[in-house]
């Protein structure tokens, strides 16, 4: 979907600027004063060149490589970033030759959502945990796991509820390290930072509205939904509207439901898992909006699933 693509491109882009970026702590600095130094350690008159640049937006210090041949092999990693079995691999091998290192979580997000974008959610959830091992804080994996977690739960699983109960507490984790988590790059403009931290903002309470919706807790749901269109406008997740316009519809709010089943419809294509359940839901909702006596509910027939 596009917003997924969205994520996926953004990620790339954060690898990019690590890979131009990076600066081993150990270059640039005078004997016996090797160790760990702010990422992009430059010299003095560098420094004082920087002084003059614009703020970079706020977030955790990005991780860096302490030593040259650290930061050449995390190079050799991220060239396989198209492959995710690949990249997984090489990530495997980093991480055994470099136990240390700050830079094995970002090879491993960025291998979680290469199988994203290969739909391979096994993969996405176990890439995902193994950056939570070594950042149990990181966003982007907080939102990644959790996702998984929510769409791919059925009612026969026998821990159930144990999976959307993780899910829904990693989403909520997620909201809470979003704006002190993220490691920005340096020469990351503030627009793309702002327009990322919004898309994971708008994932994480997708997800918790998910989670309540499949749990019957439509009212709620209803609020984490329409939170989650609020927190990115830009970039509206039409699966998300169309399930605040069934979360709606199940409460008997028939014309509020219909608008969004409408808005569900315009954003996506006939024919597609989501798309077909939005125009079955916006034509059930036109129906009733015309004939139905205000607060009646709909029979149980009429009812549409909430694609996945």
């Amino acid at each position: 979907m596009k917003r997924a693509a969205m994520l996926v491109m953004m990620l790339v882009l954060v690898a990019f600027l690590y890979a131009q970026q990076q600066t081993p702590a150990t270059q640039n600095q005078p004997a016996g004063q090797q160790g760990s130094a702010p990422q992009g350690t430059q010299p003095a008159a560098a420094q004082q060149g920087a002084a003059a640049q614009p703020a970079q937006p706020q977030g955790k210090r990005p991780p860096q490589a302490k030593t040259q041949p650290e930061f050449d092999a995390y190079k050799a990693a991220m060239a396989n970033a198209n492959d995710a079995a690949a990249l997984e691999k090489s990530a495997d091998d980093f991480a055994a030759k470099f136990p240390d290192s700050e830079l094995r979580p970002i090879l491993y997000r960025t291998a979680m959502h290469s199988y994203q974008t290969a739909n391979n959610a096994d993969k996405m959830l176990e890439m995902g945990r193994k950056v939570l091992k070594f950042d149990p804080d990181d966003p982007e994996a907080l939102v990644g796991v959790a996702q998984v977690l929510a769409e791919r739960t059925r009612d026969t699983d026998l821990d159930k509820d144990q999976r959307l109960d993780e899910a829904t507490k990693l989403a909520q984790h997620s909201l809470e390290t979003v704006d002190t988590d993220i490691a920005i790059p340096a020469g990351t403009p503030q627009d793309k930072v702002d327009a990322y931290k919004s898309f994971l903002r708008s994932s994480a309470y997708a997800i918790i509205g998910t989670i309540q919706f499949n749990r019957d807790k439509f009212a709620d749901a209803e609020s984490s939904l329409r939170k989650s269109i609020d927190a990115d406008p830009k970039n509206p997740d039409p699966v998300a509207i169309f399930r605040l316009a069934v979360a709606l519809d199940k409460q008997d709010k028939i014309p509020e439901a219909l608008k969004y089943a409408e808005q569900a419809v315009s954003l996506t294509k006939e024919g597609t898992a989501v798309g077909t359940a939005a125009r079955n839901e916006r034509d059930r909702l036109v129906q009733l909006n015309r004939g139905a006596a205000p607060g009646a509910k709909p029979p149980a027939s009429a009812q549409n699933p909430t694609p996945h």
